[in-house]
């Protein structure tokens, strides 16, 4: 796969479908959906971002998101509850190699939505879009040791745990050790 392709793709991002839920661009006007979650402790303990001030901050977040939406290289798709129509959350790819055909996913969730299942779901959609539509043959996943709702996560959509890599960042005042989790496309090489 080519970086061009990619651009291409990702500068016109495409709607994305589940049984309960829809991924779409994320947009300013999801401000206050997205404060709600973004502001908490509970939710970003486990993040490399520290939760947001306030929802000028997130409104202006979501601006810049449009920016890096044109130019293609930003990956990530509002989670939106297709009964309540809010904005739950985020999923998608946190980088795409594309040398190597591979990729690594993220999400984050409103803590009144877990528990439920859909992270999971957007994220096995995710997924399956990697894997059919970009022609991605690994995608992989990465938790902060400690995190283990989202090693659920990971194990509920197939991916086999491969380790920790102790100390492998420094986030928030501290050396934090991350465990990855893998799964593969077992299509014939290119």
């Amino acid at each position: 796969m080519k970086k061009e392709t990619v651009y291409k793709i990702f500068s016109n991002i495409p709607t994305l479908h589940t049984e309960r839920l829809s991924l779409r661009p994320m947009h300013p006007i999801d401000a206050e959906d997205m404060f709600s979650y973004a502001k908490r402790e509970d939710v970003t303990e486990y993040l490399l971002w520290s939760p947001h001030p306030s929802v000028n901050y997130t409104a202006d977040y979501l601006r810049y998101i449009q920016s890096r939406y044109a130019l293609g290289d930003f990956y990530d798709w509002a989670i939106i509850d297709r009964e309540s129509r809010r904005m739950i959350g985020t999923c998608g790819f946190t980088k795409i190699n594309t040398d190597n055909d591979s990729g690594e996913i993220g999400y984050v969730l409103n803590p009144d939505f877990w528990g439920r299942g859909y992270a999971a779901e957007a994220a096995k959609r995710v997924m399956e879009f990697g894997f059919c539509e970009l022609g991605l043959h690994r995608i992989e996943a990465r938790f902060m040791q400690g995190n283990e709702r989202s090693l659920r996560v990971m194990e509920k959509l197939g991916m086999s745990f491969e380790g920790y890599h102790v100390d492998e960042i420094f986030v928030k005042g501290a050396y934090r050790t991350v465990g990855i989790c893998a799964a593969v496309c077992h299509k014939t090489a290119k």
